[in-house]
């Protein structure tokens, strides 16, 4: 065997056995322990009768509305939605990160080769004579650095854990888009709603209007009713252009979050519907699930891990660094073999390098990161307590708007009564217009106030799913 052959399988073989044993040695730094939150055994709202207990079901949570519209949106957000492709793009950009990191643990191998042709005079050369030919060469390399700290463990610890990182913050995004969709296609459910109830409210009272200037006419009431009553159908209709203003808004604020034209639902919507009503009693489970539950809470801890791996990276570097660089190389002038042993060279030996003179600067670098690691810890903690005042809001709101909701549809019935009674009465001049005109306002108002009550139910809901970090579950990376 050729003893360029010889070397090579020895650099190859010394590598594999090195990596091996290197692979085996204990890393310099601490070794991550997820930290321990004190949780609450059970949330504060929960008692009440709007939840019950038990594991929440999460996944395809707005299905609980039982819309088509709604899951069909949804659908189409996730294909098409550009947030999540920057968000998948990231976690494609974090795992060739982490193959960069892992790339560390194999030695750096080069290669080359060259020909050139060379003449030398007769000055230039001393033996006498011109003379010319051709030069090949060819040559291999390695530099390999000897992972005997833990330096590229704890460098590829810390990719590892920014990679996971990176894919909860992708499924955070799912959440939230899920939830912005589902805000906003209430909302325009609520908002066309609400331009019914004016609409129906603005088509009664310029019957209204006719009445009283008949009367008017017929000498049975001053003119003061004739400008109140025009004064209650302007009001009404003031009010229709904001609420068709927002309608548009919340159409264009859903086509984008589906990736396309701001103006691409209004067909697809122009249908009146129903606000969406949940069929489903929520079950919220308990604090503790939120750990597990939810990705900014999943990402916070990951980049906690990954901080704390980065600290064993830097303070491996106080202490000696063992390469085993490596050369063969072959020279050949004119048309000679150019693998032939006389035509070999080769060199093969530890070297070691130690900073002895910057420890103070690596030292100072290991401090710094043990502190960005206090930080990522107190940042992991307020996630935590940030998420657990989120749930306890949504479903108060929740709970709160349910009791609100009872009154209301009293309230809007009894509205509508009195809004007839008082007519009637108008009419037979058993009381004055002011009666009446009170009536029709309060009606417009209650119906109003009921219509966005409904709707924020609905949007108090999806706040309770959001917050418990429904959504992701079943979802892969969106490529």
């Amino acid at each position: 065997m050729k003893s360029y052959q010889w070397c090579i399988m020895l650099l190859t073989g010394s590598s594999l056995v090195l990596l091996n044993g290197c692979n085996s040695l204990p890393s310099v730094g601490p070794d991550y322990e997820q930290p321990e939150i004190e949780m609450p055994d059970a949330w504060n709202e929960a008692v009440q009768n709007e939840f019950k207990n038990g594991s929440p079901n999460l996944q395809n949570w707005w299905t609980v509305f039982n819309d088509d519209t709604l899951n069909g949106l949804i659908a189409r957000a996730f294909t098409n939605n550009l947030d999540l492709k920057t968000a998948a793009a990231r976690v494609e950009q974090a795992a060739a990160m982490r193959g960069v990191s892992a790339s560390q643990f194999w030695p750096d191998i080069s290669a080359g080769a060259s020909a050139s042709t060379y003449q030398i005079t007769e000055a230039q050369n001393y033996s006498g004579g011109d003379r010319k030919g051709e030069m090949y060469d060819a040559g291999l390399s390695m530099a390999w650095e000897l992972d005997l700290w833990g330096r590229v463990r704890r460098s590829v610890e810390s990719a590892d854990a920014s990679l996971q990182a990176t894919m909860e913050d992708y499924r955070d995004v799912l959440v939230v888009l899920y939830s912005d969709v589902a805000f906003s296609y209430i909302k325009v459910r609520t908002l066309q709603e609400r331009i019914a109830f004016a609409e129906n409210n603005l088509a009664a009272q310029e019957k209204t209007m006719t009445l009283t200037k008949n009367r008017f006419d017929s000498g049975l009431v001053p003119a003061l009713d004739v400008s109140q009553a025009q004064l209650n159908l302007s009001r009404t209709t003031s009010v229709i252009p904001p609420l068709k203003q927002s309608l548009v808004e919340a159409i264009n604020r859903l086509s984008v979050l589906l990736g396309e034209m701001p103006y691409a639902l209004y067909k697809e919507l122009e249908e009146v519907k129903p606000i969406p009503v949940a069929d489903s009693v929520l079950a919220v489970g308990v604090p503790a699930e939120v750990l597990r539950q939810r990705p900014d809470v999943r990402a916070a801890e990951r980049e906690l891990a990954a901080q704390t791996a980065r600290i064993g990276s830097v303070k491996a570097e106080l202490y000696p660094t063992l390469t085993l660089p490596g050369t063969l190389a072959v020279e050949s002038y004119g048309g000679g073999d150019l693998f032939s042993g006389a035509n070999t060279l080769y060199s093969f030996g530890p070297q070691i390098r130690w900073s002895i003179f910057n420890s103070k600067r690596i030292r100072s670098r290991v401090d710094a990161e043990k502190a960005a690691t206090k930080a990522a810890l107190n940042t992991y903690e307020q996630t935590v307590l940030l998420a657990l005042e989120e749930v306890e809001g949504q479903m108060s709101a929740y709970a709160n708007e349910k009791d609100r909701i009872q009154s209301l549809e009293v309230a809007a019935t009894s509205a509508q009564k009195s809004v007839e009674l008082v007519t009637e009465l108008y009419t037979s001049g058993l009381t004055d217009f002011q009666n009446v005109l009170n009536m029709e306002q309060a009606l417009l108002d209650q119906q109003d106030q009921l219509a966005q009550s409904k709707g924020l139910i609905s949007a108090y809901l999806v706040g309770v799913y959001k917050a418990l970090g429904g959504g992701w579950e079943t979802t892969a990376v969106n490529e």
